[in-house]
Order: structure tokens, then C-alpha cells, then sequence
């Protein structure tokens, strides 16, 4: 054991985790992972995550509408990509798909046809074909849905 390391009292512990919350919204995936750092035994990581749902500090539901916004309104990724995401942070299906309805379709049709516009006007190829490959390509990787990229695509590279 470090000699550097504190131990925590569940009150300590819950005090962190609270100001860790109240920041930005949280998955229960990385509260448990603060609490492991923090060396809490399981008894009282479960108290102390009932606890900051029950005053609302972490709520799945909550952090996954928030995070399904930022990475589309900021970093402009695809649902797919977005639920990836969204997975590897322990999120239920269920949550996920509250999360998604955070997209208005109409927002999300306009974000992939302005890019595209954008992103073509940057790709030098001469020849079409290839142009559109390389252009659907970007926005596969950016996780938009493969008939939304090519149906963008085709309108945009004729």
C-alpha cells in the first residue's frame, strides 16, 4: 500500500463523488471507477451510489441525454457512433435510445448534408466515384447510417 494513498470515510467518499457529479453529468460506470480508485469496499460504493441517485446526482438518464447532445451539437457524430460510445459506458439500450431522442431528425439531416457540403468541397479527387467513396467513407467513420451517407452522398456528388 502507498503511503501517499488516504483512506476515505463513506461521508468523505460521498462528499468527492458529489462535487465529481454536480461537474458535469455522469454514467454509474465511471462513479464506480472513481470509487474503485478511492479503495472503497463494495458495501459502501453501493451506499454511496444509492445515495447520489437518490439526491439526484447520478442519474443515467439524465447523463445520457446530455452526452448524446454534446457529442452531436459539439463533435458532430452519428447515432451510431454515439451509442458505441454510450455502450462502452455500461448504458442499458432503454437509456440509450431516451438518450438518442435528444436528435430532432430534421437537426440531424441538415448537420450531415451541411458537412458533406464542406467535406466535398475539401476532397481534390477528380474522379467521382472515387470522390464519393472517400466522402461516405468520413461520414461511415463519423458514425452517421450507411442509407443516410449514401442518399446525402448521391445528392451532393453528382
Amino acid at each position: 500500500m502507498k503511503h501517499d494513498q488516504k483512506s476515505y470515510t463513506v461521508k468523505e467518499a460521498l462528499q468527492k463523488l458529489m462535487h465529481y457529479c454536480a461537474y458535469r453529468d455522469r454514467s454509474q460506470k465511471e462513479v464506480e471507477d472513481k470509487l474503485d480508485e478511492l479503495r472503497m469496499i463494495p458495501e459502501a460504493k453501493e451506499k454511496i451510489i444509492i445515495s447520489l441517485m437518490q439526491e439526484n446526482f447520478l442519474n443515467e438518464e439524465r447523463f445520457a441525454r446530455s452526452f448524446v447532445r454534446g457529442k452531436f451539437r459539439i463533435k458532430k457524430w452519428g447515432r451510431i457512433k454515439i451509442t458505441q460510445e454510450l455502450k462502452k459506458k455500461e448504458i442499458s439500450a432503454p437509456i440509450i435510445k431516451l438518450g438518442l431522442s435528444e436528435i430532432k431528425e430534421s437537426d440531424y439531416r441538415k448537420t450531415l448534408y451541411e458537412l458533406a457540403e464542406k467535406k466535398a468541397d475539401k476532397i481534390t479527387e477528380p474522379n467521382p466515384y472515387k470522390k464519393k467513396k472517400k466522402l461516405a467513407d468520413h461520414f461511415l467513420r463519423r458514425g452517421y447510417e450507411s442509407t443516410l451517407v449514401f442518399d446525402c452522398v448521391n445528392d451532393i456528388i453528382d
